[in-house]
């Protein structure tokens, strides 16, 4: 069991039942850099799910719905090294944030004013961000 799966399952994130053969390159095309590894795992393991995790609520949202709501919401327009692939249920959005070569930041950011400017980093990779939310630190560490 690696780290996203013993901390998910700590919190009792639900799996999928049926395996799915998603291809991640409609993504990709659209956003225009690859998605990190350890959320491409996660994403073909996990169905939509949201519960605190540490002491900060989480909804992470499901692969198939990805493209539509970062459209539905312009992340793409005004953030365009940036998907949102879930919220935190208060007006913010957890997304994946192209740095360059592989590198990418997981940020928490506002629906309401899309600019690069009001993102708080809150991993370092996909697996960073919920070993610290696991470890207890919030949204707004320091």
């Amino acid at each position: 069991m690696n780290s996203i799966d013993e901390i998910l399952s700590k919190y009792k994130w639900n799996k999928r039942t049926d395996k799915i053969d998603f291809d991640f390159k409609i993504i990709e095309e659209q956003i225009e850099f690859l998605l990190p590894l350890d959320y491409k795992n996660y994403a073909i393991q996990y169905c939509e799910n949201e519960n605190l995790i540490g002491q900060e609520y989480v909804r992470l949202w499901s692969i198939e719905n990805l493209l539509e709501w970062n459209l539905d919401f312009q992340i793409f327009e005004f953030l365009p090294k940036t998907i949102a692939i879930g919220d935190n249920g208060n007006g913010e959005f957890i997304g994946i944030e192209f740095i360059e070569d592989y590198r990418y930041e997981i940020i928490l950011s506002t629906y309401i004013d899309l600019d690069p400017e009001y993102n708080i980093q809150i991993g370092h990779s996909f697996t960073d961000f919920l070993e610290r939310l696991d470890s207890g630190k919030s949204w707004y560490y320091e």
